[in-house]
This record gives C-alpha cells, structure tokens and sequence, in this order.
C-alpha cells in the first residue's frame, strides 16, 4: 500500500493571492488539457458563513494551484478560463455552494463520491475511495480545520493540495467501474441533477428546535426561543461565527426551559454555557425579557407540506401505511440486486409522497409520472416504476404481521 507523503522533498506550498500570480497561474492552466480537479475549504464550525477560504485547482499539463478567494475577490477569469471543461469534485454538493459565491460554476461534473455510492461502494469518503482505487492512503487530520487561519501552515496546504492532485487520476477509475457495471447513463443523469438542483430554501422557524416538548404548548415560551435564537444569530453574523461557538443549542434549550425571571437567575445558571454566555448577558437577557413581554405570539405549530411521520400513517392513513410496508422492502431488495444504496435508487421521501397520494391508476406509466413530477430521474422511473405499481397493485390482499407496527 502506497502512502502518499506529499509532493518531493523541499516543496513549498504557495498561496495565490496576489492579482499578478493569478494571472500567472490562469495562463498555465489555460495551456493544460483534460478535465479540472476542484476542491473548497470552508470554516464551518468557525465561521458563520459557509464562504470558500481556499481553492484548490489542477489540470493535467498544468499544475496545482493554491487560490485564496478572500484575497481574490470574484474569480470570474478563472471561471473563464476552465468554464467549458468537465470538473472533477468529490462530493461536488458540499462545494458547489461556496465555488459559485466567487463566481466559480462548472457546466459539466463528474462528482467521485456520488459515483461511488452509485457503484456501492462501502466506505465513499474520498481517503477511503483513494484507497481503494488507486491504492495511496491519504492523512485527513486537517479536515476540520479552521481554513480562516491566516496565514495557512504548510502542513494544511500540503494536505488540501494531496487531495486534488489525486482526483483526476481517481475519476478515471472509477469511470472505468461505471462502464463495466453499465451506470455510466446513471451517473451521468446524477451528476446533471446534482448541478441543477437549487439551493435549499431557508428552514422555516429554526429556533423550534429550542423550545423543548413540554414547552411547545406554551406560545410565550415559544416567543422567548425565538428571541433567544434571534440574537445569537445576529451577533454570530455580526462578528462571523459560527453560533454555536457563542453559546451552544443546548444552553439556549436550558435558558428557554428555565425561563429565569431575573438577570441574576439567567447569570447563575449552571447549563448556560458558551464563550459568550457571560461575556454577553445582557445580550441574551435583553431576549428573554424581551420574549416574555411579546404580545404577537408564534402560533405553535407552522402548517408545512411535509408529511405526517411515519408513525402517525396507521391512524391517519392506513392504506397509505400499508402501501409503504408492502412497497418499501421490494425497493430496498432491488437496491441491493443492483449494488446500490436505496436512497440512491429512490429517495424516501419520494416513496412516501407517492405512497401517501397514488395516482388513481396504478400503472407503471402512471407511477412513473407521479415519480417523475416529485424529481424523480429517468433512470430512476425505469428502474422502479413497474415494481411500485405492482406492489401497490397487490398490497391490498396481502396480510403483514403486526400491520400496526411502526416501520
């Protein structure tokens, strides 16, 4: 086994962060061919923001580069420049987001860790599909480092270079995997999805989470959680950290169960804790109270189109419940038959909607246009259309053990 110490001996690392190394570096890659190999790093559990800290470009022909967006700026030329190529991510949904803030949008991907899953892969991290491929093991001890540190230490570098430099190379092996077990079409439709999808819409109400069930029946502690979350997330904002990092969720849950009646209550609270939780309390005082006086209350529940949970099926729907038994252990077997994780080949959630509301005629063509207007992929409609609907077709006659049992 191969072990992969970094580039030779006496390598430096350099950061491009000036406008005439840039340019330097577009001009090299521009003379480079194939396809480029991306990489992000973030600060998440530092920062407030999800931005990009470093950048991490290579091309056959061309080099490594090192980029740092925050000196940058927009990096529209870079884009320019390898626009039109295929790029190379692993786990292209995690750097998407950050690459195209800085102007960074491929037109074609090819995603390794999304290939693996489809391939079945058992471990898909990209360490262990390296690995397994190519046979170099890679060291991953920096993979939750503070990308915001300035300057970066060499040590980080070498490591967030290591794992770009390797993936054209890991790209094609696993493209060669794909065309022996014919999931080039497969893969090929998820990475177009993975490029297309939008953004995630912000969650509704995420302070919620903060109110505890005994206190979900009360709209005032409702409103006291809301005031909390409120102004930890302006203050994290303000000074871009991560909120947690302020105070932690589950001291807020303390203070909102607690719902302390005097600033000294709030201050001698054991479970409220953070490097912020004193340093700021009048801060998170001035919520409470302020919580506690509101008059607009929050209703205490939000009406959403998420489904019932699964357990509630057998009360509120029980042929829903019982399509989903009979249909949900043939899906999973056809996974398996097909070397694929099950949310891979169909997503639980479209299985539940579909199952919660058939289409009045349980045909394939039916079902698989039911699929298809949820998200559902070509592929994915072909490969389990006909096998839902012959299982919602039969699901009627057929007697489960424990039908009640929540599954």
């Amino acid at each position: 086994m191969a072990q992969s110490d970094g580039a030779p001996a006496g390598t430096v690392r350099k950061v491009i962060d000036t406008p005439r190394a840039y340019a330097a570096s577009l001009e090299l890659l521009a003379a480079g061919h194939g396809p480029v190999a991306v990489d992000a790093e973030r600060a998440s559990g530092y920062r407030y923001s999800q931005r990009a800290y470093l950048i991490q470009v290579f091309r056959r022909g061309s080099g490594m580069f090192l980029y740092d967006p925050i000196a940058l700026g927009s990096m529209h030329e870079l884009q320019a420049v390898i626009g039109d190529a295929e790029w190379v991510l692993h786990a292209a949904s995690q750097d998407l987001p950050c690459l195209r803030e800085v102007g960074l949008d491929p037109r074609e991907i090819f995603d390794t860790e999304l290939a693996a899953r489809l391939l079945g892969m058992p471990r898909v991290g990209l360490g262990a599909v390296v690995e397994s491929l190519l046979g170099i093991h890679l060291a991953k001890e920096h993979s939750a480092a503070d990308w915001s540190t300035r300057p970066l230490p060499q040590s980080w570098l070498e490591y967030a270079a290591l794992d770009v430099e390797l993936l054209v190379d890991l790209r094609d092996e696993v493209e060669k995997l794909l065309i022996e077990a014919d999931k080039t079409e497969i893969a090929r439709q998820e990475f177009a999805a993975e490029l297309a999808k939008p953004a995630p819409a912000p969650k509704v109400d995420p302070w919620r989470k903060l109110s505890g069930a005994p206190s979900a029946r009360n709209r005032q502690i409702l409103a006291v959680a809301r005031e909390l979350w409120v102004a930890r997330d302006t203050l994290a904002r303000r000074r871009d950290v991560a909120p947690g990092r302020l105070v932690p969720d589950a001291a807020l849950q303390a203070a909102v169960k607690a719902n302390p009646k005097t600033r000294a209550q709030l201050a001698g609270m054991r479970a409220f804790t953070g490097r912020a939780s004193r340093t700021e309390l009048n801060t998170w005082w001035e919520a409470i109270e302020r919580g506690q006086h509101e008059t607009e209350l929050p209703p205490l529940r939000i009406h959403t189109d998420t489904l019932p949970p699964i357990r509630a099926w057998a009360e509120k729907n029980p042929e829903a419940h019982h399509r989903l038994r009979v249909t949900r252990p043939r899906v999973q077997a056809h996974a398996e038959e097909i070397l694929m994780p099950v949310e891979n080949l169909l997503t639980p959630e479209l299985l539940r909607r579909v199952a919660w509301q058939p289409p009045t005629e349980l045909t394939a063509e039916a079902v698989g246009a039911a699929l298809a207007e949820l998200g559902a992929r070509p592929w994915q409609v072909e490969e389990t259309s006909q096998l839902i609907a012959d299982a919602f077709v039969e699901a009627p006659q057929i007697v489960l053990e424990d039908d009640g049992a929540v599954s």
